[in-house]
C-alpha cells in the first residue's frame, strides 16, 4: 500500500520542476539567477545558444521499522527500511543573446523524474 501511495505522489509531482522552468522561457536569464543564484556551469553551444546549468544535491533518509516476534523466552527482531539516498539534479536553461547585452531564455532540458 505504501508503494502505491509513493507512486501516486511521484505522478502528482511530475512536471513541477518543468513547469517552473517553463515559466522562465521568454524572460531574461537574470530572473533565474536572482531566484537560484549564479549557475554552476555556463556553456556556449554551437548553434549560438548558451546553456546555463544549476546543480542541486538532495538526500532522503528513510525511517526504519522493527517488528519483534516473541514466544515464551525467545524473540526475533526484523528491521525493515532505513538508509539514506543521495541524488543530484541538474537543471538546464537555454538562452540566446539579446539587445540588452544579456540572454533571453528560449527553452530548457527536462530534468530526470527524480528531480521533478
Amino acid at each position: 500500500m505504501k508503494k502505491f501511495f509513493c507512486g501516486l505522489l511521484i505522478i502528482a509531482l511530475t512536471g513541477c520542476a518543468s513547469q517552473i522552468m517553463q515559466g522562465y522561457v521568454g524572460k531574461d536569464i537574470t530572473d533565474a539567477v536572482l531566484d537560484y543564484g549564479p549557475p554552476t556551469n555556463v556553456l556556449e553551444l554551437p548553434d549560438g545558444r548558451v546553456a546555463f546549468q544549476w546543480n542541486r544535491s538532495s538526500s532522503y533518509t528513510a525511517p526504519t521499522t522493527t517488528n519483534i516476534y516473541g514466544y515464551g523466552n525467545y524473540a526475533t527482531a526484523t528491521t525493515y527500511g532505513g538508509g539514506t539516498t543521495f541524488y543530484e539534479c541538474l537543471y538546464t536553461l537555454f538562452a540566446k543573446p539579446n539587445a540588452q547585452k544579456s540572454y533571453t531564455v528560449v527553452g530548457f532540458k527536462e530534468p530526470t523524474l527524480m528531480c521533478e
